[in-house]
């Protein structure tokens, strides 16, 4: 059976759960729980270099982790911030890049240091980056709700279609959550909406409203620090620690992973 492309999964009868990444090892644990498509989080990789999220941070790392992701079995789309840059053509530039070594899709934001940039520069990348690689699909992320500024459905809508002229793909609306809210922008673009996961809402009831992908964000990263914490104080509290994956069931992995790079 011919796998479905990375657009193909955003229009099938349940919305597209995406693990979002930081390192090849949760990559490739992805990528063996049978998800067909896997992410960055520019959260994780930033945090796990010491850095906090934005300000450009994930570039080189980011730039490092793909080539390997891109080696699963899987569609990869990164998170790529604002685009690393201010300049249209250098942000098709870059994600030309991205889409020769196997990248299917990227996020790109509107916002900038925690605050929302007038649409129409994040228009004028989306459609650079479209003239040249028109395969890539573009997720585009409206912050209106994440950062709290004209925080409307109206504004959010005036967002995604602006962004939708441009040729974007999908609408990413991170801090989405009110199932009014959510069922509205859902149906007032033509595009598929993405959202983050949150405790409030299962998958299935946010298909039920109109979303088509759900990413885990940084969730899966932040979650990994709070069981380390917690595999550690149950140790020094001498009570019964979690089981985990073995490690020779991760070395084999890794092995295996690198052994294909040399095939």
């Amino acid at each position: 059976m011919t796998m479905a492309t990375f657009q193909e999964l955003h229009y099938t009868g349940y919305p597209l759960v995406l693990p979002n990444a930081w390192d090849v090892g949760s990559g490739l644990a992805f990528a063996e729980a049978g998800f067909p498509a896997v992410g960055t989080t520019s959260f994780g990789i930033s945090a796990s270099a010491g850095m906090p999220d934005g300000g450009g941070y994930s570039k080189a790392a980011t730039a490092a982790l793909l080539p390997q992701l891109c080696r699963l079995p899987v569609h990869v789309t990164a998170d790529i911030e604002d685009g690393y840059s201010d300049d249209s053509a250098e942000v098709a530039d870059y994600v030309a890049q991205l889409a020769a070594i196997g990248v299917a899709g990227v996020n790109l934001e509107d916002s900038k240091d925690g605050h929302l940039v007038d649409p129409s520069v994040l228009a004028a990348k989306i459609a650079a980056v479209k003239r040249r690689c028109p395969e890539v699909f573009i997720n585009a992320r409206v912050d209106n709700i994440w950062f709290k500024e004209q925080a409307t459905v109206e504004a959010v809508l005036h967002r995604a279609g602006v962004y939708a002229d441009a040729g974007a793909d999908g609408t990413f609306v991170p801090g989405l959550v009110d199932p009014s809210d959510i069922r509205t922008i859902a149906a007032g673009t033509a595009l598929p909406v993405n959202v983050l996961a949150h405790p409030s809402l299962t998958v299935a009831e946010l298909g039920e409203l109109g979303v088509r992908r759900v990413s885990s964000g940084s969730l899966p990263y932040r979650a990994s620090v709070d069981a380390a914490v917690n595999v550690v104080s149950a140790l020094r509290e001498g009570k019964q620690t979690p089981a985990a994956t073995s490690y020779w069931e991760m070395q084999s992995r890794l092995e295996a992973f690198r052994d294909s790079s040399n095939a």
